[in-house]
């Protein structure tokens, strides 16, 4: 994720008097969700597919047979939990109340994650392809389509999707002691190898916890894997980011593992931080006072499924228009508009920071990651680690703003403090709708992507059969060097 300890964030934003566990527990049944989804095909034809969504184990109540729990504030039982085998041995997961304690609700394709609900903060869910085993997703050559509402979403809350390579079991079959599975959410991993994981391949992460807040903690183990940032965004800004990992699947770290496996910093485009200051935003190009659409393309050096990642395109549709991706505009940076192994490698040197995106395998890296297969992630959270400034304002605070890559949006170093924004909670939420994924150009009717230096037109489109459309054409408008890769790799400190 492009973002600061991304689940240790939402975690330590959430949920008192929560608690975690691997086994199945009878209080209350798991009832997943529906959510459709839309599988499509060169032509334009989508197929509608039957899928759910589950909540993430970390936000459940687990308890023993007896119903005490096995984790309390921020500490486990030492009676339940002496260790971490017995720990996962005599604990178990519940079933989740999505709307009444959770927020979660879904009608239809739309998937709403309320911010605040009671006493819950956040939320993170998976796409499930049945009870017991997530959709999985192959990126490569395809394209990655949503619609979003972040209208009500201020400075220091994020509503991220994203792709992360968990087991489609949720580990359960590699590890028998997680008995709950992917029907309970189990096998979360990411690029920051959170450490907050409570519960990590069918063993309680209690030694050397440490309390950070009066209801989270972390362990001496992290939960690694490469993560792709289709959307990390609130009404001010928005960022899109890969984060290759040189491991495969889930890997447990410690030490400096943790460290050394992922690029953790990522390769994030961001339209603000990278000059365009008018693009994204309240009443700007993508206007995010109301709903649109995001297009993410997945280019393979071969144009098949089985060629290496080498390039990630934007589009947005809003109001029967295609918008073509902002393109890069501060000093010392050619101009790009998609992510690029080249775009990565200009925009770091442009800002000074540290390229741990080649040195960890770049694209290459990503790519493999995504044939493997990935599992679709969405949650609403903010950040106590730095009040989300990395994504909404000038990030690290004490760089100058003019410096390259420093502002990232126009939100107060001052902002997103979790006590503020959580207080003024109420109402606040996003909406994720008509998800579609299929061949480069399937998903939606419009123009095509267009390279820096070119054009492409069009007057409507037609996404989820709301509008109608015109042929769309692209032309060459300048014959100076145009690259079609755009790759931004997060700043100092940027995670």
């Amino acid at each position: 994720m492009s973002n600061m300890l991304k689940s240790t964030a939402l975690l330590s934003a959430s949920l008192f008097a929560i608690v975690k566990g691997q086994g199945i527990g009878t209080n209350l049944a798991e009832t997943h969700p529906p959510l459709t989804w839309s599988k499509c095909t060169t032509g334009g034809t989508c197929t509608t597919q039957s899928g759910s969504v589950v909540l993430d184990a970390n936000w459940r109540w687990v308890h023993n047979s007896a119903f005490t729990n096995c984790y309390t504030g921020n500490q486990w039982d030492a009676t339940i939990c002496p260790d971490p085998t017995t720990c996962a041995a005599n604990c178990q997961l519940d079933g989740a109340a999505y709307s009444s304690t959770y927020g979660v609700t879904t009608s239809g394709n739309a998937l709403t994650l309320d911010f605040v609900t009671g006493s819950n903060v956040g939320s993170r869910l998976y796409l499930l392809a049945s009870d017991t085993e997530y959709q999985m997703f192959q990126p490569i050559n395809q394209e990655f389509t949503f619609t979003v509402d972040l209208s009500t979403l201020p400075c220091g809350l994020n509503g991220a999707l994203y792709f992360s390579e968990m087991a489609a079991d949720g580990g359960s079959a590699a590890h028998p002691t997680n008995k709950a599975g992917a029907q309970y959410g189990t096998g979360y991993c990411d690029s920051q190898c959170p450490h907050d994981i409570k519960f990590i391949n069918g063993a309680a992460n209690l030694l050397n916890w440490t309390a950070t807040s009066t209801n989270s903690g972390t362990g001496m183990y992290g939960s690694c894997c490469s993560e792709m940032d289709i959307w990390e965004a609130n009404s001010i800004s928005s960022a899109f980011t890969p984060h290759p990992c040189t491991s495969t699947g889930l890997l447990e770290c410690s030490g400096s593992t943790c460290t050394s496996t992922c690029d953790q910093a990522g390769c994030d485009f961001n339209s603000y931080r990278w000059g365009d200051l008018t693009y994204y935003g309240p009443d700007m190009t993508v206007d995010t006072t109301k709903p649109f659409t995001v297009v993410t393309q997945f280019i393979s050096s071969t144009g098949t499924a089985s060629g290496s990642l080498s390039e990630i395109r934007r589009l947005y549709i809003q109001n029967g228009v295609t918008i073509q991706n902002s393109v890069t505009n501060i000093p010392g940076l050619t101009t790009y508009n998609s992510i690029s192994d080249a775009f990565c490698k200009a925009q770091k040197a442009a800002t000074g920071d540290t390229d741990t995106f080649e040195t960890l395998g770049g694209m290459t890296e990503m790519g493999a990651a995504m044939a493997r297969g990935m599992v679709l992630v969405l949650s609403i959270w903010d950040d106590y680690a730095v009040d989300m400034l990395w994504l909404d304002s000038d990030y690290p605070t004490t760089a100058s703003a003019t410096a390259p890559g420093v502002a990232r949006g126009t939100c107060a170093t001052s902002s997103g403090n979790p006590a503020t924004v959580e207080a003024a909670g109420s109402g606040v939420h996003v909406i994720y709708s008509d998800i579609r994924f299929g061949d480069i150009g399937s998903t939606y009717t419009g123009a095509p992507y267009a390279a820096p230096g070119t054009t492409s037109s069009s007057t409507t489109t037609v996404v989820g059969g709301t509008t109608t459309s015109t042929v769309a054409t692209s032309t060459t408008t300048t014959s100076g060097a145009t690259q079609s890769e755009y790759g931004q790799c997060g700043g100092i400190g940027y995670t």
